[in-house]
């Protein structure tokens, strides 16, 4: 004999009772325990008659009449009219009784437990009998049978215990004597000896269903939901959660302790005393596999995770002091003091030293857990042998479950590591004895993340999922998301990573889409759909978001987003930037964005500050950490000033060159950052700091060839004037070097600890005299380069190159 269980869904309640009565029709010709809960939303409209009633609300009248209404039409709806008579009789029978109970309520203004449980069980009632009904009226051999004449229980109501010795017999009794092939009864209600109603509490129907399987030894237990089994996480959290195949009783058991609510924990104990099956299967897609649920689990030996879960609003509370050190009884007082007033302890660790109790509890218990832990132990707080208990809220638990995690080392450390890769804090840690399970406490603003992060880390083949919040979508930004939608199925196929782009800003607005923003339409999105920009409210919307393998992306100019850095590392969030302002800013800020990135486990990556996209401060990086000693670094770092004098010949003016290389987007939009030899200074400083001098931008000597004036204009159009009234200076200084037949460079020079730039006239043997249009060419003259020294050459300016720089160190940061 099998026993099923039917519920939980929110469909109409007449397509449920239609669907379940298909899949009967399936199976195959035997005796069958049908198990039915409350179908649609009933119970939750009964739960509401009641409270408005207690309330002295009269519209509760209007609920119940709903109520019957709806049956009715759902009796139209499944029956002949030649079989509806009987049927509307018994519904409006009981709709009387409930709407007297509830006028008993409206009296008296209060609602008991007792008459709740009473209301609820009329949802269980009337979907079961009209499951029994609709399979009678198909041909099919089956009955009605009230759970309340088979199932005892004590008298606490909302949440019975039950009387299984005298419940087993009534069920054995009952079996032996119907000889029916399907008995249809309502899940989740009992009744005393005295015959009150009585209901077993959350998932009381798949409760019934296992109770009754094991009195009658079932050879399988079917729960039909609205989920294909359980999952290895919670679906509605994380979206790439999938069903277990096989789960044992003690692995579903924790799992469903820690939230998991596809099935609750009473209902594997009866099965498991009996060893018997439990199959977990979709009422709307009946072909997938399920869940089975099973002591003999088929394990897999690499795969020591079998499912995440995780319990949020949570609280922990810390009983400690010195005077509970080797003095026994402190353990049992405080779980008397708590089982007295039937708080649930969810969570226990205690320190080795003894000096410290930490229990987790649900946030709802708190005033009543500290009342009678206060009490329990005031004389102890009073001498100050323990402190006062201590509250910590707004936590959460994630326990990670599985069989084979005692056989496989290196879990718990995957784990943690995990977690701290993404800047998620551990408040608390508990493992069970058996070694099934790992549990943590963090804060709740985490759950989100940290159950993605750990489903990524057990069960996600890659890809791995990255999440991109890019602020700057101008020449550099539009081409860097041109290259990563052009680049999408290579990063999929090839390299295994999901890039999203979840927030975008510009200078006026911002746009957030946590699905991942559709990048052949992101100007639309960010223009129409995108609010006022604020970086602080940019930067808010990053923190709730709070997603796994966030990377914040500058490609902005600006000061104001550079000195938010430090938030985004200390939040573990990764930075990936061209802009030079933060590396170039004050040393302790340059030293402490590199503290931070370490500390917190962030990418700090700034490889486009110095030369595009040339791998000039990685390759520098390289050096010294392989033990290389830096001697001389000579660069010509500009690439807009490569150009600016590579094209400063024939008849041009040095004012029409200028202005070729910004229409061209070689130099900054204000040009006069690249002429004054600013920019140049940074990547400099950027580049000795690497090497490890404490250097400040006002250590750096620079000999600048622009005239006063120019230097100090007030704008970029007086700039350019005041290049137009120096036409003849700047040709003299070219007419100069081609005299001798040399070409202008502007160098950038580090040696000894000192570092300068300025323009120069180099000679034909000199590697830079050969360097054309806008590229860029760095000379590293080290211990180990001594004779000849290592040379980096390249595009050194544009759009283009600088966004695949900023890609390129995004897929860095991935790794």
């Amino acid at each position: 004999m099998q026993v099923l269980k039917f519920g939980g869904s929110s469909v109409a309640h007449s397509d449920a009772i239609k669907r379940i009565c298909f899949l009967l029709e399936k199976k195959p010709k035997g005796r069958y325990a049908i198990v039915v809960s409350a179908l649609g939303n009933i119970t939750d409209q009964l739960i509401q008659c009641g409270q408005l009633a207690s309330e002295r609300k009269n519209i509760y009248k209007n609920i119940l009449e709903k109520i019957e209404i709806r049956h009715l039409n759902i009796i139209r709806e499944l029956f002949p009219i030649t079989y509806q008579s009987h049927l509307i009789s018994w519904i409006k029978k009981n709709i009387n009784d409930l709407e007297s109970l509830c006028d008993g309520i409206f009296q008296v203004e209060e609602l008991s437990k007792r008459s709740l449980d009473k209301i609820m069980s009329f949802g269980e009632l009337s979907s079961s009998f009209l499951v029994s009904e609709k399979l009678k009226q198909s041909g099919l051999d089956a009955i009605c049978k009230d759970s309340r004449d088979l199932i005892i229980t004590d008298s606490q109501f909302g949440c019975a215990q039950v009387d299984f010795i005298t419940s087993n017999h009534h069920i054995i009794q009952f079996f032996r004597e119907k000889t029916s092939e399907y008995v249809v009864l309502p899940g989740f209600i009992g009744s005393t000896l005295e015959n009150e109603t009585t209901t077993l509490g959350r998932g009381g129907s798949d409760y019934t269903a296992s109770i009754l399987a094991a009195a009658i030894s079932a050879s399988l237990l079917e729960i039909w939901t609205d989920v294909s089994g359980m999952m290895t996480a919670n679906p509605k959290v994380v979206n790439q959660a999938f069903p277990i195949k096989e789960i044992s009783y003690e692995e579903a058991m924790e799992l469903s302790h820690f939230g998991a609510k596809v099935i609750y924990p009473p209902t594997i104990q009866p099965a498991m005393k009996k060893h018997i099956p439990i199959q977990i299967k979709n009422t709307f897609s009946p072909l997938d596999t399920g869940t089975l649920i099973y002591i003999n689990k088929n394990t897999n030996i690499s795969q020591p995770v079998t499912g995440i879960s995780g319990i949020q609003n949570m609280a922990l509370l810390t009983l400690e002091g010195s005077g509970m050190v080797g003095i026994p009884g402190y353990s049992k007082r405080l779980f008397e003091a708590l089982s007295r007033e039937k708080i649930n302890v969810i969570f226990i660790t205690q320190s080795s030293s003894e000096h410290s109790i930490t229990t987790g509890i649900h946030e709802t218990d708190v005033i009543k857990a500290k009342a009678v832990i206060d009490s329990e132990f005031a004389q102890e707080i009073h001498q100050r042998h323990i402190d006062p208990l201590r509250i910590e809220k707004d936590l959460c638990i994630i326990a990670v479950v599985g069989e084979n995690m005692k056989n496989l080392h290196g879990t718990s450390g995957k784990m943690f590591s995990s977690l701290g890769r993404n800047s998620i804090n551990v408040r608390a840690i508990a493992q069970g004895s058996t070694e099934k399970n790992i549990s943590a406490v963090i804060r709740k603003t985490d759950f989100k993340k940290a159950l993605n992060t750990l489903h990524e880390a057990f069960f996600e083949s890659p890809p791995k999922q990255i999440n991109l919040f890019i602020c700057g979508v101008g020449k550099v930004g539009s081409k860097l998301l041109e290259q990563i939608d052009q680049q999408q199925n290579y990063l999929l196929e090839e390299l295994k990573l999901q890039v999203r782009i979840i927030g975008l800003a510009n200078s006026k607005k911002m746009y957030f889409n946590d699905h991942g923003i559709n990048l052949s339409n992101w100007e639309k999105y960010l223009n129409q759909k995108g609010i006022k920009m604020n970086i602080y409210s940019f930067m808010e919307e990053v923190w709730r978001f709070n997603l796994r393998n966030s990377l914040f992306v500058d490609n902005t100019a600006s000061e104001k987003m550079a000195m938010t850095y430090d938030k985004f590392l200390k939040n573990g969030i990764g930075v990936i930037t061209c802009n030079k302002i933060a590396c170039s800013s004050d040393y302790d800020h340059y030293k402490k964005l590199k503290t931070l990135s370490r500390h917190f486990k962030a990418p700090f990556l700034f490889e486009t500050n110095v030369g595009a996209s040339l791998p000039v401060i990685s390759t520098l990086n390289d050096l010294i950490n392989s033990g290389d000693k830096i001697n001389k670094i000579e660069a010509v770092l500009s690439g807009s000033l490569n150009f600016i004098f590579n094209h400063f010949i024939e008849k041009k003016s040095f004012l029409e060159v200028v202005k070729e290389a910004q229409l061209k987007g070689y130099t900054e939009p204000d040009p006069r950052i690249d002429l004054s030899g600013l920019d140049v200074m940074r990547k400099i400083l950027i580049l000795a700091r690497e090497c490890g001098s404490p250097l400040e931008l006002n250590d750096i000597h620079k000999k600048s060839f622009l005239p006063e004036t120019c230097s100090n204009s007030t704008s970029i159009d007086n700039f350019y004037q005041e290049l137009h009234k120096y036409r003849d200076y700047f040709l003299k200084i070219r007419s100069e070097a081609e005299k001798d037949k040399k070409r202008l460079r502007f160098i950038a020079r580090y040696e000894n600890g000192i570092a300068y730039v300025g323009l120069e006239s180099v000679k034909e043997i000199h590697p830079f005299f050969q360097l054309e249009g806008k590229d860029n060419m760095v000379l590293y003259n080290t211990y180990r380069y001594a004779e000849q020294p290592l040379i980096i050459k390249g595009a050194g300016a544009g759009a283009e190159v600088t966004a695949s720089g900023v890609f390129s160190d995004i897929i860095k940061a991935t790794k």
